[in-house]
């Protein structure tokens, strides 16, 4: 008997054991062309064993390169794709750059900021003064969300004179309610709604109870109640 732990390392598992001995027969074929007439007739194989790689784009390019991770990359066959290399295949990714982004306002954000360029760039007078509301209403909610509590106009206009050097003035915001977690109430649930509680003796409907008291009395169908 053959144990696995003497066998040869197994590529790729997802093939079996059956291609990789397939594989293996035929690096041992001296003949080109019986070489090549294989190696199609394996790539076939290898379609039918994962019929899921069907449904990925070139997917008959991914069966060839797989055949040849499968033999080591020492198949000498022609293939109707460019031929993978190990090098190829153990190549690192180029590392991705990331933005490096270092906002003046911290607390708000490097969006704004480029909002706020945006504001200063208009000549619009309307689009303008649009553009103070919505970067006050932004600054006003982004307050209520850190803090927990609501600030006056007053100080969403000192900062906002502060940050663009007094170009931007904003008419008026629309209210922002500072978000408190509210207190559950006894009988009710987090949602408000009241909890109906059943008694230990409560009866589920008034239809069981009155169907009850007909089969204990006299004018029931079972009869007159004997003592």
């Amino acid at each position: 008997m053959e144990y696995n732990t003497a066998r040869n390392y197994l590529e790729m598992r997802e093939y079996g054991r059956h291609i990789q001995k397939m594989v293996e027969h035929l690096l041992t074929i001296e003949d080109p062309e019986l070489r090549q007439r294989n190696a199609h007739v394996l790539i076939e194989l290898m379609g039918f064993v994962n019929p899921h790689l069907k449904n990925v784009e070139d997917f008959r390019h991914k069966l060839w390169d797989h055949l040849f991770l499968i033999a080591n990359f020492n198949l000498d066959v022609e293939s109707p794709y460019p031929i993978p290399t190990r090098e190829k295949l153990k190549a690192r990714p180029k590392p991705l750059p990331y933005p490096k982004r270092h906002p003046k306002f911290s607390h708000l954000g490097k969006n704004l900021e480029l909002v706020i360029d945006k504001a200063l760039g208009e000549e619009d007078p309307q689009k303008r003064q649009g553009f103070a509301n919505a970067i006050a209403y932004y600054m006003k909610l982004a307050y209520s969300n850190w803090h927990k509590d609501t600030v006056h106009d007053d100080a969403i206009q000192s900062e906002l004179t502060n940050i663009t050097k007094g170009q931007l003035e904003f008419t008026n915001t629309p209210y922002v309610k500072a978000y408190r977690p509210q207190p559950e109430r006894e009988g009710r649930d987090r949602n408000g709604y009241g909890r109906q509680q059943r008694g230990k003796f409560q009866q589920r409907s008034s239809n069981a109870g009155g169907r009850n008291d007909n089969r204990n009395g006299s004018n029931s169908k079972y009869g007159k109640k004997r003592f």
